[in-house]
C-alpha cells in the first residue's frame, strides 16, 4: 500500500508526481504494485509500480526531482516536507522512489 496525503493523489493520478521521498521501514519494493490511498483503511484511488529505488540525502535533490515530486520550486518542496516530517534537515538520507500509474478506478484503467 502507498500511503500519500489526500492533496497529492490527484498529482498521482495526473502523471505529475512521479517521484516521492520516504522515512519508513517498510520498504517499498522495484516492480512491485501497490494500491494508493490516504489512509489505510480507505479505497485505493489507483496503483502504481515501483521502477527505481535509491537513498539520497535531502539536500541533494534536484530541481528535475522537485518537478517529479509535483512541486514547482525546491521552497514548495521544502514547505510540504517540513509540514508532512515536522523538519528539513538536509543531511537527512532518505528513501527515493520513482513510479508510474498503472490503473485508476476514477480514469478507467
Amino acid at each position: 500500500m502507498a500511503i500519500f496525503k489526500r492533496k497529492y493523489i490527484p498529482l498521482v493520478l495526473d502523471g505529475r508526481k512521479v517521484q516521492t521521498r520516504r522515512v519508513h521501514k517498510q520498504e517499498w519494493q522495484v516492480g512491485k504494485t501497490y494500491a494508493v490511498r490516504d489512509t489505510w483503511f480507505s479505497k485505493p484511488q489507483g496503483r502504481i509500480v515501483v521502477l527505481r529505488k535509491f537513498r539520497q540525502r535531502l539536500g541533494d535533490i534536484s530541481t528535475e526531482d522537485v518537478r517529479k515530486e509535483g512541486f514547482s520550486t525546491l521552497d514548495e518542496f521544502e514547505e510540504a516536507w517540513i509540514k508532512i516530517n515536522g523538519s528539513w534537515d538536509a543531511d537527512k538520507v532518505v528513501i527515493v522512489y520513482e513510479f508510474k500509474l498503472v490503473r485508476s478506478p476514477s480514469l478507467g484503467r
